[in-house]
């Protein structure tokens, strides 16, 4: 990895803080994201005494303002981005009501698909300067269906449900994005990393965890930078099995109407990065309290 730049949303606690030490100790350029301003000094600290270089980022992913306030800094930063990692998430904690984002939307959809997909384009110069480059998108072995009719959840609300639908939107995004991406030198792949990892988001959620995050990061690590998937893509990964996700993800139609409902919600043209062609926390209002966040 060394002279890789790679870009790891949600940084500083969990899954996310363990991937960046290890990606520290071979060597790679890392930015690192968060919310809280004293646990990205923190992780900053830890990993600069490996990493060639390290440089913070503080946004709230629930604000999809504040996610391309986010990309437009690396953007001035860094000429290049090898590696893109969605790892931040969101579980709404089980005793409180449906929660929303910045923008309105069903909180677990807004950070959990909303704002990797809008990251992801935002990014996208950045990507293709780097090709061959990659984009790890977190997810979840928990997937539940859509329903297009109440995507934001309004009725009959679920904080578990909430999650599963979101984690398969991540996936069928994934899916979506990887054939307009090959050409271009971008490979797009999905993993459950572990089942109940010992996070705060787990804990916190009411859930008791099974394995240690070091059983997480092996599998997410494996995506980032093992040679042996060199232009694999559009992939699910159940840890290190190339798996089967939820049979939602495989309905041409359903992806198709995930794909417009994304866009309109995102903004449509309101994304600044254009896709490049193929080649020969400050907390906003809204944000509610008590989530916790991967």
């Amino acid at each position: 990895m060394r002279g890789r730049t790679v870009l790891i949303t949600g940084a500083t606690t969990g899954l996310g803080r363990h991937l960046a030490r290890d990606l520290a100790v071979r060597g790679a350029r890392l930015l690192l994201h968060g919310r809280d301003a004293h646990r990205l000094a923190a992780v900053v600290a830890e990993v600069s005494r490996w990493a060639p270089a390290v440089r913070a980022y503080r946004a709230d992913l629930a604000d999809l303002d504040q996610v391309r306030a986010l990309a437009a800094e690396v953007r001035r930063d860094v000429p290049r981005l090898d590696v893109l990692v969605n790892n931040a998430a969101v579980a709404v904690a089980p005793d409180l009501p449906r929660q929303v984002s910045r923008q309105g939307h069903e909180l677990s959809l807004a950070v959990n698909h909303l704002a990797p997909y809008l990251l992801v384009h935002e990014l996208a110069p950045l990507l293709a300067a780097a090709a061959p480059a990659r984009v790890v998108n977190v997810a979840s072995m928990g997937q539940a269906p859509l329903d297009f009719d109440d995507l934001m959840y309004e009725r009959d609300y679920d904080w578990e449900l909430a999650y599963c639908r979101s984690k398969l939107a991540l996936i069928m995004s994934t899916f979506a994005l990887a054939p307009e991406w090959r050409d271009r030198g971008v490979t797009v792949n999905a993993v459950h990393p572990a089942h109940l990892m010992d996070t705060p988001m787990v804990r916190n959620s009411g859930l008791t965890p099974a394995l240690d995050v070091d059983q997480g990061a092996l599998p997410t690590l494996r995506l980032v930078v093992d040679s042996a998937l060199d232009g694999v893509t559009g992939r699910y990964f159940d840890r290190f099995d190339d798996a089967r996700a939820h049979e939602q993800a495989y309905d041409p139609e359903a992806v198709t109407r995930l794909t417009a409902a994304t866009r309109a919600l995102v903004g449509g043209g309101a994304v600044t990065a254009a896709a490049p062609p193929a080649r020969p926390r400050a907390s906003g209002p809204g944000t509610p309290p008590r989530v916790p966040r991967g």
